[in-house]
């Protein structure tokens, strides 16, 4: 069963599984995937695209205590468009996971994730940069990063100390093009192709 409290938003074309809480007060866009065993607690808001794994953690107490009521003074979070977290990761409150960032299983996230990273381990650390496919990044020709599936070439880019990443391809909030929606090969092939 899932569960949904009053006062929770959800979009159309979602997935809901298995033993799933949404609290009241909870905004979550179009076409999230939420696995099963994940509660999305009050303060959290998730856009259009997302993907929660299985069992992944979203907290919104940085400080709980049994004795000390904080019902109502929530941290908030917020997982932007096409955002990925895996199985058994861990989202603290009070951050923000770019758009198309892959935080992969087992990460604990405590501080905020640009667009399009990817974070691996504990506490969580930029490995890389992901496609908006799901495919870590190669240098291509011309400084540009290409994605082994779809082709889509991207940028990074270097504003006050920060690097990030662009999609030259497609605007970052612009969905998918419909004929792109199908994977076209599985993982470890693409995987294995790019590496050799």
């Amino acid at each position: 069963f899932a569960h949904v409290c009053s006062d929770a938003v959800i979009g159309e074309n979602c997935v809901l599984g298995q033993n799933t809480m949404v609290a009241s007060g909870v905004s979550i866009g179009s076409n999230v995937k939420i696995q099963n065993n994940v509660a999305v607690y009050s303060g959290v808001t998730v856009e259009d695209d997302v993907f929660l794994g299985p069992s992944s953690v979203l907290t919104n107490v940085s400080n709980p205590r049994s004795q000390v009521v904080r019902r109502g003074i929530y941290e908030t979070t917020l997982i932007r468009r096409g955002a990925t977290v895996g199985a058994n990761a861990t989202i603290v409150p009070g951050v923000t996971i770019g758009r198309y960032a892959f935080i992969a299983a087992g990460a604990v996230v405590s501080r905020n994730v640009p667009d399009y990273a990817s974070m691996r381990g504990v506490p969580a650390r930029q490995a890389g940069w992901m496609s908006r496919h799901g495919h870590p990044l190669k240098p291509g020709g011309e400084g540009k990063l290409i994605c082994p599936e779809s082709g889509f070439e991207y940028v990074e880019e270097t504003e006050g100390g920060a690097t990030t990443l662009r999609c030259l391809s497609l605007d970052e909030e612009a969905p998918l093009p419909v004929e792109m929606r199908r994977g076209s090969e599985d993982y470890r092939s693409i995987r294995r192709r790019s590496e050799s």
